[in-house]
């Protein structure tokens, strides 16, 4: 199971010094990825969770494709609707390209409607523009040429170039926890990213539920690819209804041990906690952070049997 980190690309604590922060962090304690979050335009409903500075997960990938050698870079999620699926193919094919194969593109259909609508994208369409974009996005990585004729966007002869390094495509990650997010995740072939979630809901409600969508496409069940909570704590965390990934070292070991047991390819770590004593992410809960992440660097064990490091 490969473990990554979940980049906090928002709040006060964000500066062009603390990027670079996660970057060295990420590498030194050798975690497999670094994934940032996107939100286009910072209305109050996206303020209010995602306060500004708010660093532009295209561009900040771009960068990241040059300050990182050999971790996989990417979004958790990046919201479909937003933007012209042509330009998305096109600039993820390029990081693709850039990073020298290392892109991993999640994708969601989004929530804050007051953003939506600084944007004029329609709220009550993101479901079925997100489909739409999909397929415009996977035909453009892996045709030269694309024309396509559909409810929200056409296009004829359109010169795909240059391609994806990643064959047939980078990693497709769905978020959402909806019927509609697993059927999507099918369809694509994409791997299913879920964030936030409780013990045992993945194994004994959600996977079940998975793989009967998955047999009503006749696909496989597709890779499982969570974003959990880290949140260490001195005490055990009682409560049944905790996150997984809050609580004690060892209580956040065994989470960790759980998902890869029902199988988790790929976990990704959050530490932007509700329960922090600075949600907004101040300096002092940055590197909080970062210590946990030294904590359960030291402790993780991955599928090979080998520490993190």
């Amino acid at each position: 199971m490969k473990v990554g980190v979940n980049l906090i690309n928002f709040g006060p604590s964000a500066t062009p010094e603390s990027l670079r922060g996660w970057v060295e962090m990420t590498e030194r304690l050798g975690y497999h990825s670094l994934l940032t979050s996107d939100h286009v335009a910072v209305t109050p409903d996206v303020g209010e969770r995602y306060p500004a500075p708010f660093y532009e997960p295209h561009g900040l990938l771009g960068w990241l494709a040059a300050s990182t050698s050999t971790i996989a870079i990417g979004t958790t999620v990046s919201i479909i609707p937003y933007r012209h699926p042509l330009e998305t193919a096109r600039a993820m094919a390029n990081i693709d390209q850039l990073s020298g194969g290392r892109l991993i593109l999640g994708v969601g259909i989004g929530w804050a409607e007051q953003e939506f609508a600084a944007l004029n994208v329609p709220f009550n369409r993101r479901g079925a523009m997100t489909n739409e974009y999909l397929d415009i996005i996977t035909r453009h990585w892996t045709e030269p040429e694309l024309t396509f004729d559909g409810t929200f966007v056409s296009c004829d002869g359109v010169d795909t170039s240059p391609p994806p390094l990643q064959t047939p495509h980078p990693p497709l990650w769905i978020g959402g926890s909806s019927d509609a997010a697993m059927e999507r995740t099918v369809r694509f072939n994409g791997a299913w990213h879920p964030i936030r979630v409780r013990p045992g809901w993945l194994a004994e409600r959600a996977i079940p539920r998975l793989d009967a969508v998955a047999a009503a496409q006749s696909k496989p069940r597709p890779a499982l690819c969570p974003r959990i909570l880290l949140h260490i704590v001195d005490s055990p965390v009682e409560s049944d209804g905790r996150f997984l990934g809050h609580g004690s070292a060892d209580q956040v070991h065994g989470d960790l041990l759980e998902l890869q047991e029902i199988g988790c390819e790929h976990v990704i770590l959050d530490t932007y906690s509700p329960f922090d004593d600075s949600p907004f992410g101040d300096e002092n809960s940055l590197h909080r952070g970062w210590e946990q992440y030294e904590q359960v660097a030291e402790t993780l064990v991955d599928l090979a049997g080998e520490s993190v490091r």
